[in-house]
């Protein structure tokens, strides 16, 4: 099974394997990603720059004797007016520019991971809560945003300013130079190993609650119907404040520790910026330093107190955001257990004619051995097959072989002598029709849940196959008729409503093979005989199997298989099984009838 958690990474190794991911994705909208450094650049330089020409004013202002001091002020003022205008037109060109690339990176990532989910096999979605799965999705989503701010609009600049500043400082004054230069590196440390070793661990812990606690809610509000039956609202509303209390424990903790984080980064820049000032100060005292020079030195510490103030801030928000991706980005290195081969064609069905060739399947380490090995079955074109026996028999596990919700172990499957596993799931889906015992509907209109195997067809198409379902009657009755919203799962409707929109949607894709999951076994017996006349209609000319609990549904198909453990123990009409003493089939019909 796929797992989320397979990778059991390093901090390191999750880090720089989110920062790829994200990269990737910037590097495939080059112009909006160079637009936005360029921007993000400009302003940077802007903000640099403005602390050197407010030094020059102050020089210029404290010599007012000389003839050209006052053009040089004027000069100055009006530089400190194009830098600020620069400053603005830039910074809205970067903030324009990583919008249009945040907004087309998440659409790209929302959509892949859809697909990718969509793709991922029968077991790893039974595995998975569905409320966990869009959680860990919208997570990382929002990760995105935040990075993509936090590393291009916070991070860059500030290590331009404290690049720039630290060169500027070292050429007028070597110490003061070395002096920034080193508080930097020491600051950057400091919030690097805080970040990776004290608030990380706490955060990804605070991410696995907040993920439990989406499935909970999904869980209880998916079952809300067992809920109610069971007048069980008091004891879920206890079950996910046991859960809630427990990821409010883990978040509390990790806000805590980034706070505690970066106070102690705040007092590390406190310290630096002081050995700053100080040193100015010195220099002035020694007439190293003038009027402008100390002016400079202040104003270009105001320019950089907030970077320095924030860069361990944004560095702890890069990695909380790397945490929250983490489990995204692990979702995009998870492979399909069942995957299409490249080049794989379409498969194109004209008879309907089934063969297992010596099958092998096991469902893996959870069971103790195989449930098929070397499986023969010949399914004839046209023909009507039962598939028979108690649960656990592997009745329903050869229909999902046959669709290939699985792939086999061993042997081949093969329809019109074509091998399933190298032609595309897509195409052999496509010529598979499925009526299960609980058919699923789309919260959408009951004429797009007709039409889903073949989503071109015409009103008028479909309303011919919801006749043929007997479905048109009830269809006419609603108030919107085939625009009718189903709600979720179909919960607008009956039993029997909901499985004869399933048998439309079977009519309506015009497969030649057609699935049937004991379909009436939940019905009243009026919508037992109108489902039962859908789906006489239904499988005439088709290739039939049906997997059948109740017998007497069974008894005029053309064959029964009877299948104990993994093995077909008995085959034949219902006559012919029937005649057999002692026989499996003839037992079990008989429990039945008493």
């Amino acid at each position: 099974m796929i797992s989320f958690f397979s990778r059991r990474e390093t901090g390191r190794h999750e880090f720089s394997d989110v920062l790829g991911f994200v990269w990737r994705r910037w590097r495939a909208h080059p112009a909006c990603l160079a637009w936005t450094l360029v921007g993000i650049g400009g302003a940077t330089v802007a903000d640099v720059t403005m602390p050197l020409l407010a030094g020059w004013l102050v020089s210029d202002v404290s010599h007012p004797a000389e003839g050209t001091a006052l053009h040089h002020v004027a000069w100055d003022v009006a530089g400190l007016t194009l830098l600020g205008l620069l400053g603005i037109g830039a910074r809205r060109m970067a903030y324009v520019s990583i919008s249009h690339l945040t907004s087309r990176v998440m659409t790209g990532i929302v959509t892949e991971a859809f697909a990718r989910v969509q793709r991922f096999s029968s077991e790893w979605h039974a595995s998975n809560f569905a409320g966990s799965i869009v959680r860990r999705i919208t997570r990382g989503l929002g990760a995105v945003d935040t990075l993509g701010d936090t590393l291009l609009l916070m991070l860059v600049p500030e290590m331009m300013v404290l690049c720039i500043t630290t060169a500027v400082l070292a050429f007028h004054w070597m110490l003061m130079g070395l002096v920034l230069a080193v508080g930097a590196v020491v600051l950057v440390g400091l919030s690097v190993v805080l970040t990776l070793h004290y608030v990380t661990p706490s955060a990804r812990l605070a991410n696995m609650w907040d993920t439990r606690m989406g499935a909970t809610l999904s869980d209880a509000v998916t079952c809300n119907a067992v809920v109610k039956a069971y007048g069980a609202e008091v004891r879920e509303d206890a079950r996910l404040a046991w859960v809630a209390n427990r990821w409010r424990q883990r978040m509390l903790r990790s806000w805590l520790r980034g706070t505690n984080s970066a106070n102690l980064q705040n007092f590390a820049a406190l310290i630096m910026r002081m050995m700053l000032i100080a040193g100015i100060a010195l220099l002035w005292m020694r007439g190293r330093a003038g009027p402008g020079d100390v002016a400079y030195v202040l104003t270009m510490m105001f320019v950089i107190q907030g970077y320095l103030r924030d860069i361990g801030q944004q560095i702890s928000v890069v990695q909380r955001s790397v945490n929250e991706m983490g489990e995204l980005v692990a979702l995009f290195h998870a492979k399909p257990e069942v995957a299409d081969r490249p080049g794989a064609g379409a498969l194109l069905v004209t008879q309907g004619h089934i063969r297992f060739t010596h099958v092998g399947f096991g469902y893996g380490r959870h069971h103790a051995r195989p449930l098929f090995e070397d499986l023969d079955i010949d399914i004839a074109p046209g023909s009507k097959v039962a598939l028979v026996g108690p649960s656990g028999s592997g009745k329903t596990t050869l229909t999902r072989l046959l669709q290939r919700l699985y792939d086999v172990q061993a042997g081949c499957i093969t329809i019109d002598g074509t091998d399933i596993a190298t032609v595309t799931q897509a195409s052999l889906r496509g010529q598979i029709a499925i009526v299960p015992q609980e058919p699923l509907l789309f919260h959408r209109t009951i004429a797009e849940n007709i039409a889903y195997g073949r989503p071109d067809a015409t009103p008028a198409e479909i309303a011919h196959a919801a006749r043929q379902a007997n479905a048109a009657d009830f269809i006419d009755r609603l108030p919107r008729g085939y625009a009718t919203m189903v709600g979720e799962r179909g919960v607008k409707l009956s039993g029997g409503e909901r499985q004869r929109i399933a048998i439309a949607r079977a009519f309506l894709s015009q497969a030649r093979i057609v699935i049937m999951d004991e379909a009436t076994s939940s019905l009243d017996s009026h919508s037992e005989m109108l489902v039962q006349q859908a789906m006489e209609r239904l499988m005439a000319g088709r290739t039939v199997l049906v997997i059948a609990h109740r017998l007497s549904t069974v008894m005029g198909l053309d064959r029964i298989i009877v299948f104990r453990q993994g093995r077909v123990c008995e085959d034949g009409t219902h006559a012919e099984l029937m005649a057999r003493h002692g026989g499996i089939y003839r037992e079990l019909f008989e429990i039945q009838s008493l």
